[in-house]
């Protein structure tokens, strides 16, 4: 129990922090609401009735194909799978055969997922 002590003490004033600090700005911030807080954010356009690119009311923004964010996701998704390659490569030398074999099965992995989003059609920007 004495190891474990300070891990469970340092828990424990962290969550009695955010508590703390969630409660105090509850009970001294300011509570003046008006019809502009309480609109949807939206990136700093103004969200406007009609999404339709250069309908009514929408003379300022226009629509995004869902293609975008789908493309952006499987960017990020496997940027980030690449990012694990880093420490493999700092310590390769004291992971053995065995860091290398699971190097070998993690880069099959992405290769599968890689080699099936692009035969889906995914990375095709059409």
């Amino acid at each position: 129990m004495n190891m474990e002590l300070p891990t469970l003490v340092l828990g424990a004033v962290a969550a009695a922090f955010a508590v703390f600090s969630i409660l105090l700005a509850a009970l001294i911030g300011p509570k003046r609401y008006n019809r502009a807080k309480l609109e949807a954010y939206e990136c700093g356009i103004e969200p406007t009735p009609h999404a339709v690119a250069g309908g009514p009311g929408n003379v300022t923004g226009q629509r995004f194909p869902v293609k975008y964010y789908l493309t952006a996701m499987l960017f990020i998704i496997f940027d980030i799978e690449i990012v694990f390659l880093y420490p493999w490569a700092v310590h390769f030398d004291a992971l053995g055969v065995f860091g290398l074999a699971a190097m070998a099965l993690f880069i099959f992995n992405v290769s599968v997922a890689y080699a099936y989003e692009w035969r889906r059609g995914g990375l095709s920007w059409d």
